[in-house]
């Protein structure tokens, strides 16, 4: 029973990943697939949590030092659009300068993912909002340091 099993659940997942790769691309399914970077950071010298337009909320945490992000993570409720953007969008800003990340557009996730469906192109936008945000976060800190106590995630 157990090989039966096995064998009809191996079918289906074949099944379910022609399906996903008929709508999204290799980049976009091995970054919902295998996320980069997923989790929350304690105490980040930058931090921003928003939630888009469809309800999905996005969180990036930054470590910068040096003017260097030297660690980004992200964590979301979203979809797995919404994953692979947030793993994108920190694996593009690791080890930028913050100006060079502060750069980072919705297109530029769009690309490295090599696209994505019409109706989920929004994710790619948080995810590049929510990085702005935090670095944001982290230049506003960083000119007051005294302010962090009072201001964490």
């Amino acid at each position: 029973m157990t090989k039966k099993f096995d064998d009809a659940f191996k079918e289906l997942e074949q099944s379910i990943m022609e399906d996903m790769k008929k709508v999204y691309s290799e980049k976009t399914i091995d970054h919902f697939l295998n996320p980069r970077n997923l989790g929350r950071i304690p105490e980040p010298d930058g931090f921003a949590s928003i939630a888009g337009p469809q309800g999905n909320t996005m969180e990036i945490y930054l470590n910068v030092n040096g003017g260097k992000i030297m660690n980004a993570t992200f964590w979301t409720d979203g979809c797995g659009c919404s994953i692979a953007s947030g793993s994108m969008v920190t694996e593009l800003a690791r080890g930028k300068s913050v100006s060079e990340a502060e750069k980072i557009t919705q297109q530029d996730i769009l690309d490295a993912l090599a696209g994505l469906p019409e109706d989920d192109i929004h994710c790619a936008l948080l995810a590049a909002t929510t990085l702005k945000e935090a670095i944001k976060h982290h230049l506003a800190f960083s000119k007051e340091p005294q302010k962090r106590a009072y201001k964490s995630p």
